[in-house]
C-alpha cells in the first residue's frame, strides 16, 4: 500500500469520526436547547456535506426518530387532525421540496476570493442560510413561543410547515404552533404531531431521491456510507439523551444554540459554508 492510499484512509476516518462526533452532539443538545432535531442537526450536517445532501441526511434521522415516536404513541394521534393539518403539508411538502432540487441546480450567482478561499454563493445557500437564521430568531423570541393559532387555520399551518419542511426540513415550530390550539391531549399532541411529521418527511425523501441524488452525484456509493454513520450516530444520541434525562430546557444552552445556528446561516449565506 503506497503512502497516498494510507493518506487517504486516515484523512477518511477522521471524516467519519468528525462527522459522527458532530451529528451526536448536536443531536444531543436538542434535549437541553428546547429546539428540534432537524434545526440543530441539519445545520451540522451542512458543514460537512454538500447542502441538498445535508438536509435529505437531516430527513433520514428525522424520518427514523419519528417513526420510533409513532410506534410508542401513534395510537394517541387524532386522526381528524392528522387529516386536516397532515394531508396539505405533504402536498406543500412535496412542493418545498421539488423546489430545493430547482434552487440545487442553479449556478453561483457571484463568487470572491477570502484568505485564499474561493466563496460560491448561490441561490439555495442564500435561500436556507436565510431560513435558518429566520427560524432560529423565532425558536429565541418569547412572544413566538407562546404563540398559538386557531383551530380553524389548521389546513393553512399544514401548508406552511409542510413547505418549509420540504424545503430546508424547518417544520417543528410552525407545527407546534398551528397544534397547540386544536384541543388536543398532552398524548394526543404527541401523537398526531409525530404520525405528520412522518407523512412530511416521506414525502419530501421521496422527492429528494427521485431528484438531486442522480443529478449532483456520479456515485452515490461515494457518500452514503457516511451519511448513514452520521444519521446512526445522530439517532443514537437522541435515543440514548432520552432514555438517561428527561427532556428539559436551558435557557444558556438555548441561546448558545440559536447564536451557533445564527452564525452558521450568516455563513451559509456569505457562501463560506
Amino acid at each position: 500500500m503506497d503512502e497516498t492510499s494510507l493518506t487517504g484512509e486516515g484523512s477518511q476516518k477522521v471524516e467519519y469520526l468528525v462527522v459522527c462526533v458532530i451529528a451526536l452532539v448536536a443531536s444531543g443538545l436538542t434535549l437541553f436547547s428546547g429546539f428540534g432535531l432537524g434545526t440543530v442537526l441539519m445545520p451540522a450536517f451542512a458543514l460537512f456535506f454538500p447542502l441538498p445532501v445535508a438536509i435529505a441526511a437531516t430527513a433520514v434521522v428525522h424520518l427514523a426518530n419519528n417513526l420510533f415516536k409513532v410506534g410508542l404513541v401513534g395510537r394517541n394521534a387524532n386522526w381528524s387532525v392528522v387529516l386536516r393539518f397532515a394531508l396539505p403539508a405533504a402536498l406543500a411538502a412535496f412542493i418545498g421540496a421539488g423546489m430545493l432540487h430547482v434552487f440545487a441546480s442553479g449556478s453561483p450567482l457571484f463568487t470572491y476570493s477570502l484568505a485564499g478561499r474561493t466563496m460560491d454563493v448561490t441561490l439555495l445557500k442564500l435561500v436556507i442560510g436565510f431560513l435558518i437564521v429566520g427560524f432560529a430568531l423565532l425558536e429565541l423570541w418569547p412572544a413566538f413561543n407562546a404563540l398559538s393559532l386557531d383551530r380553524k387555520y389548521l389546513s393553512v399551518g399544514g401548508l406552511l410547515s409542510g413547505f418549509f419542511g420540504g424545503l430546508s426540513g424547518n417544520q417543528g415550530a410552525l407545527r407546534s404552533a398551528f397544534l397547540i390550539k386544536s384541543g388536543l391531549t398532552k398524548e394526543a399532541f404527541i401523537g398526531t404531531g409525530a404520525v405528520s411529521t412522518v407523512i412530511v418527511d416521506t414525502t419530501r425523501l421521496m422527492v429528494y431521491g427521485i431528484g438531486f441524488y442522480r443529478v449532483h452525484f456520479s456515485s452515490v456509493s461515494d457518500i452514503w456510507p457516511l451519511v448513514l454513520a452520521a444519521c446512526a450516530a445522530a439517532f443514537g444520541g437522541a435515543f440514548i439523551g432520552k432514555r438517561l434525562i428527561d427532556k428539559v430546557t436551558l435557557k444558556s444552552v438555548q441561546v448558545l444554540v440559536g447564536v451557533l445556528l445564527v452564525m452558521v446561516g450568516v455563513g451559509m449565506m456569505a457562501g463560506v459554508i
